[in-house]
């Protein structure tokens, strides 16, 4: 006599053959076995768990979900691939990035929830006791891997949206010019102590638009007669430069803009980052198109964001203590403490002090010292970094005081840093030691037909090496670029102790020539 089949019910047959589906006849290691691979497939095809165990109505759509999915990130790997500086516009767009960081939150709860109906399916009471713990385990790792990764790629996808939003502007485009990208690069201090904003850090960065290939050009902060071109709005000030002496002094142009002819740049948010655009585009003979301002604090930030930066110094370079009152010239107690010789990898502070350092030496050493420090940013700051500590650059970034570079241009320019990490940065001062001595006084009486010439063979000779030289292998030369400085002599004899104590007796002397060097400094 047969058995009665309630309608709707699966048979005994089918309770034995679909395991999967129907785990209730199963055996005890089936179960186990079941309940893995249904977690397996949640977290390599989700949905497919449901098809085969679930409601493969809802297993479906997660399918379709999934597919689509995947599709989308293969097609935005080969756009990469193709057009990368077109996927970090995308990134970088305010409503695209809103509404990528809506769907990796979708998906996120969407996988989180389709584990918990995994769960669901696998019936953890039909297991071994001592299995539960372990499945439960393993699906908490999961969702952890997959929801929490999504959720986290969102909010640091939110962190950029809004670091790019609070640091860049809403603005045209703009396109290069003679083929390169010209960025105004100042740095300085703008505490209560200070009298305005005075820029202490002041270079221009030229970027070949094709290859990435980069030249640094630094201007001392003491320059003088710097010339303004005709459509300028301070040639109606200064139609012969900015030449009053040494109360004219290029840094100083900053705050009197700022202060007394801010009405020349009705349309700027910041009178005296135009002013000065303009005079370093009259001394360098080239069109500076964009600014960036970077405070001392957000400086030493982000360095210590990066995981500090590796140079190969030259010289001793103090960290420098308090002026000592009524010294003229300006001196200071001893230093605190010194950065020596050889390779380092200095944290943010000591980077600063690195940069800024300027007892014992020239503005020249100096300058040499920044240039250093801004090329093993740029060498250093890879992706691996980025990604790793892409909080904290991120909150470091949004101490950038302020940029006129638009935020629909992010792309272009991060595709353009990514190709310059594949060249030598090429520098060169308008003053010495690449326009004569430190005691010729070029700075003061500059010879601007020459420093436009040597410009232009500067440009000419990176981008020739650029396209001629393997990548890493750019020797720039004093005709075109950086002279290659003879290293310092850096004897035993020469210790902390010793130059502390030459500090305490006041050998300036002394200390001003075991110094005279300490500009020299390569990216390690």
């Amino acid at each position: 006599m047969s058995r009665a089949v309630h309608p709707g019910r699966p048979s005994e047959r089918t309770l034995l053959t679909d395991p999967v589906r129907y785990p209730e006849a199963a055996q005890s290691g089936v179960r186990t076995k079941r309940a893995f691979l249904l977690l397996l497939l949640t977290l390599l095809l989700p949905g497919a768990a449901q098809v085969v165990a679930g409601d493969r109505k809802l297993g479906r759509r997660a399918l379709r979900v999934t597919f689509t999915m995947w599709l989308l990130v293969i097609a935005g790997v080969v756009l990469a691939g193709l057009n990368r500086q077109l996927v970090v516009s995308l990134l970088a767009n305010e409503w695209f990035s809103l509404l990528l960081i809506a769907v990796l939150v979708a998906l996120a709860v969407g996988w989180a929830l389709l584990f918990i109906n995994t769960l669901r399916l696998i019936r953890p009471p039909l297991l071994d006791r001592g299995m539960r713990p372990a499945v439960a385990a393993t699906l908490a790792l999961l969702m952890l891997v997959t929801s929490g990764s999504l959720g986290y790629g969102a909010y640091l996808l939110n962190v950029g949206r809004n670091t790019f939003g609070n640091i860049f502007q809403a603005g045209p485009a703009f396109d290069p010019v003679d083929g390169r990208y010209n960025f105004l690069l100042m740095g300085g201090d703008a505490g209560e102590d200070r009298t305005g904003r005075r820029p202490d850090s002041i270079s221009v960065i030229s970027v070949d638009a094709r290859s990435g290939a980069a030249v640094t050009f630094s201007i001392p902060r003491d320059f003088q007669n710097a010339p303004f071109s005709e459509d300028s709005p301070l040639w109606e000030v200064w139609p012969d430069g900015y030449n009053c002496g040494n109360d004219c002094i290029i840094n100083s142009l900053y705050p009197v803009v700022s202060q007394d002819y801010a009405d020349l740049y009705p349309d700027s948010q910041d009178p005296g980052a135009e002013a000065m655009m303009d005079a370093a585009s009259g001394i360098l003979g080239i069109e500076v198109q964009a600014y960036i301002l970077v405070d001392m604090a957000g400086f030493e930030q982000l360095i210590d964001a990066m995981g500090g930066i590796t140079i190969d110094a030259g010289g001793w370079v103090p960290i420098t203590s308090a002026e000592i009152p009524g010294s003229d010239p300006k001196r200071y107690y001893p230093p605190s403490a010194w950065i020596a010789p050889g390779v380092q990898t200095l944290n943010g502070y000591e980077a600063l002090w690195y940069a800024r350092s300027r007892e014992y030496a020239t503005d020249y050493s100096r300058i040499q010292r920044q240039q250093c420090v801004q090329a093993a940013m740029i060498a250093q700051l890879d992706p691996a970094t980025v990604l790793s500590r892409f909080q904290e650059i991120a909150a470091a970034g949004t101490q950038i005081v302020e940029t006129d570079i638009p935020r629909d241009q992010l792309g272009s320019f991060v595709d353009l840093a990514i190709k310059a990490k594949n060249h030598d940065v090429g520098r060169l001062t308008i003053g010495a030691p690449d326009f004569g001595d430190p005691g010729d006084f070029f700075s003061t009486y500059p010879d601007i037909p020459l420093v436009h010439q040597r410009v232009q063979e500067t440009l000419a000779a990176a981008s020739e090496d650029a396209e001629a030289a393997p990548a890493g292998t750019l020797e720039l030369n004093r005709a075109g670029l950086i002279e290659a400085l003879p290293a310092q002599a850096v004897t035993d004899e020469i210790t902390v102790e010793y130059l502390h104590q030459l500090a305490v007796n006041q050998d300036w002397t002394t200390l001003e020539s075991l110094l005279a060097d300490n500009g020299e400094c390569t990216p390690a």
